[in-house]
Order: structure tokens, then C-alpha cells, then sequence
């Protein structure tokens, strides 16, 4: 455990961070899942996808995920609902 008063603020904003990246990147899994779903099932996607990407950009944005990352999950969740549209 640290004794120097910044290293213990330091550990507070650290956790601080971990946990709300940690709903971010869960809410990204989600809305992936559900891009997914609902391509196997027929359904439309342009939507879901839109949104997920919307949310994509922002972790990108507020560095929670890196840029390409971001790019790359963006351009597979593209090609894996173009796959199963017949297009």
C-alpha cells in the first residue's frame, strides 16, 4: 500500500478509470452481440450497427480502446452482417 498522499490519489483515479472502462468496453461486447443476433436472424441491421459504431468511435475517442482497434472492430462487424445479408 502506498504511503505518499499522490501515489494514494493516483490509486483512487486509477480505479476510478478501471471501472468505467470496464462498463464501456462491456457496453461495446453488447452492442457487437446484438449486431450479430440479429443478422443471423434475418433482421435489419443498419441500426444496430450504426450504434455500435457510434459507441466504438467514443471509446476510441476518450482512449478507452486505441483508434485502430476501434477501426478494425468496426470494419469485421461491416463484413460479418454483409456476410449473412446475401450483399
Amino acid at each position: 500500500m502506498a504511503n505518499i498522499k499522490s501515489q494514494i490519489k493516483r490509486n483512487r483515479q486509477n480505479e476510478a478509470r478501471r471501472v468505467r472502462n470496464r462498463a464501456v468496453r462491456s457496453e461495446l461486447r453488447t452492442r457487437e452481440k446484438a449486431v450479430i443476433a440479429a443478422a443471423e436472424a434475418g433482421e435489419p441491421t443498419d441500426e444496430l450497427i450504426r450504434l455500435a459504431q457510434k459507441r466504438l468511435d467514443k471509446a476510441a475517442a476518450k482512449g478507452v480502446i486505441h483508434r485502430n482497434e476501434a477501426g478494425r472492430r468496426k470494419s469485421r462487424l461491416i463484413t460479418r452482417t454483409a456476410s449473412r445479408n446475401g450483399a
